[in-house]
């Protein structure tokens, strides 16, 4: 099954004037969470808009067999674990690929 989850900034001012030294250790740890689940297949795309105002997020779409552990590892990003980002899971499914035949 796959999901998606949203993650958005608690601390705006993350984006436009740069993360605190706690921030930045957190951020490293999520972005090698979520590297670590693309490299084991969990993980199909994550990253984030490039604007720096109240409509920015991230996104993760990924893998997992039922809703509860798609939630759990939502909750297990340190990102989320650590408060610097809220995040919302949805269920989701990609509809069509590029360079694949068809829906998917």
């Amino acid at each position: 099954m796959e999901f998606l989850y949203t993650i958005r900034p608690t601390r705006l001012a993350m984006l436009s004037e740069g993360p605190t030294d706690e921030e930045s250790a957190v951020l490293s740890r999520h972005a090698s969470y979520v590297e670590r689940l693309a490299q084991q297949g969990v993980v199909e795309l994550a990253g984030r808009t490039q604007n720096a105002d109240e409509t920015a997020f991230g996104l993760v779409i990924f893998h997992a067999e039922s809703e509860s552990v798609a939630r759990q590892i939502m909750l297990d990003d340190p990102a989320v674990k650590h408060g610097v980002m809220t995040a919302s899971l949805f269920p989701y499914r990609v509809a069509f690929r590029s360079g694949v035949d068809g829906a998917v």
